[in-house]
């Protein structure tokens, strides 16, 4: 089983479980089938040494089915049932819930499925766990109060590896759509630097054949969004993110954009075990195979290396809030 960092056994101050929730049953709610087709972040335009020290070279999926019937009834229900934890997340998403897998058992497990995570795993082409911190996990986004607000703007995620479900029904909805950007994060900056988002010739979105459907993202190197709605109507999307086991990686997470969005409660000791899950491993590194005869600068630029992860938390956690990073202006 690929965990990085357990589940925690105790709920943060402020939450409690939903009452009357079925128990999540692999064998009722999941219906996993693979994508018929993959992009590469060489595809969208990285290059090798842009890729070298990420997680994966995987890019962006086709929808492919998470979810049955009888599961996407009760993600649905879930999510109308969270609703009511709803807030503005930063300048970009006017109705999100987050924390969700702390007040809702059926989500909780969902998202930390071992069945779930072998099937990521085998779509990104990377041992891989659910994400060491659960406010990354069961992540919802509802439509905005303004038609022609967008749901989420153009932007890349702070975490490197997720999927996007949708959890209302797409064929109910005009817009609303998720899109994303064939190019690099990059080429979206220089573009927003321009004042422009990316072009309506390298955009594409992915059709959804129904709720319970999901695209992999590498999110953190794909930039997307979600389009605004065209009419009135209930657009509600899930998003779980995970990790690379591979902690000698680029981590690709911008937790310190958390501050002010996350609940304190959850985050700091989240962000924490995080931090000390990969200096850990980076670390047992060093024990498993430092060399003798090293020059003293060579063995320090390993500890650096170690202590990176550790250090940046900290300074970022001292540094406290900042805007979310995205591409509208």
């Amino acid at each position: 089983m690929s965990i990085a960092v357990p589940f925690p056994e105790e709920l943060p101050e402020g939450y409690q479980w939903l009452s009357d929730e079925p128990p999540f049953d692999p064998e009722r709610h999941l219906s996993l089938e693979s994508p018929s087709q993959t992009l590469s972040l060489e595809d969208l335009g990285y290059s090798p040494e842009e890729i070298q020290d990420k997680a994966t070279a995987f890019g962006v999926s086709e929808p492919f089915r998470i979810l049955s019937k009888e599961g996407s009834e009760v993600m649905l229900e879930t999510a109308r049932r969270l609703r009511t934890y709803s807030r503005r997340a930063g300048n970009r998403i006017e109705n999100t819930v987050r924390g969700g897998c702390y007040r809702s058992r059926w989500l909780r497990d969902l998202c930390i499925s071992q069945d779930v995570n072998d099937l990521m795993a085998s779509i990104y082409q990377a041992e891989i766990s659910p994400h060491t911190m659960p406010v990354h996990l069961g992540h919802l986004n509802y439509q905005p109060s303004k038609l022609e607000e967008a749901v989420d703007k153009w932007h890349h995620d702070t975490i490197p590896l997720d999927y996007v479900m949708m959890v209302s029904d797409p064929a109910t909805l005009s817009g609303g759509g998720f899109e994303y950007f064939v190019g690099t994060k990059m080429e979206a900056e220089e573009l927003s630097k321009q004042g422009k988002t990316p072009p309506r010739d390298r955009v594409k979105a992915p059709k959804f054949p129904g709720p319970g459907y999901a695209v992999a993202l590498h999110g953190n190197m794909v930039v997307h969004r979600g389009a605004p709605l065209t009419k009135p109507g209930e657009r509600i999307t899930m998003v779980n993110a995970y990790v690379s086991m591979d902690c000698l990686v680029d981590d690709q997470s911008r937790s310190r954009d958390l501050i002010g969005i996350d609940d304190p409660a959850a985050l700091y000791a989240e962000w924490a075990k995080h931090a000390s899950w990969r200096t850990q491993n980076r670390l047992q590194q060093i024990i498993d195979s430092m060399a003798f005869d090293q020059e003293p600068d060579q063995v320090l630029d390993q500890l650096e290396f170690a202590a990176n992860d550790l250090l940046k938390t900290i300074n970022d956690m001292k540094a406290g809030p900042r805007e979310a990073q995205h591409y509208e202006q």
